[in-house]
């Protein structure tokens, strides 16, 4: 049975969709993942883009709220934002809660170029943190 994760960060538009894709599509015989925000906006355009570059279409996305998933069983809530680590709920009882902060790519700044360079930056080192993190979890 695959095990559920759930990604957490502010606005579920940038490295909460990007973790989600990204393990469902790298991991996605043992785990189920899923993203939501504690104040939800549009995915961002460059997430989805830089997903695109590896093969992932997540075109498809919406920013989801905490409250759609209230009461689901999940094995893992993961914050990914410092922000949404504070003002996570506690109405995941008895799941492995764990924090992994990543930079915030929407906030990066210069042209357009420089902005993709972010977030794929943050994408691989997601793909590469909170997979090594779900795999060690398995062992």
């Amino acid at each position: 049975m695959k095990k559920r994760v759930l990604f957490v960060c502010t606005s579920n538009s940038a490295r909460s969709q990007m973790a989600e894709a990204l393990v469902n599509h790298d991991l996605g015989d043992r785990f189920e993942a899923y993203s939501a925000g504690t104040d939800p906006k549009a995915p961002h355009p460059l997430a989805i883009r830089v997903l695109q570059e590896t093969g992932i279409d997540h075109r498809g996305a919406r920013s989801k709220s905490m409250d759609e998933f209230a009461g689901q069983p999940f094995d893992f809530v993961i914050t990914l934002c410092d922000s949404a680590n504070e003002t996570c709920p506690l109405f995941f009882g008895g799941v492995r809660r764990a924090h992994l902060g990543f930079d915030d790519p929407a906030r990066a700044e210069g042209s357009e170029e420089e902005r993709l360079a972010v977030f794929r930056r943050i994408r691989d080192e997601i793909r590469t943190q909170v997979e090594a993190y779900l795999m060690k979890t398995e062992e």
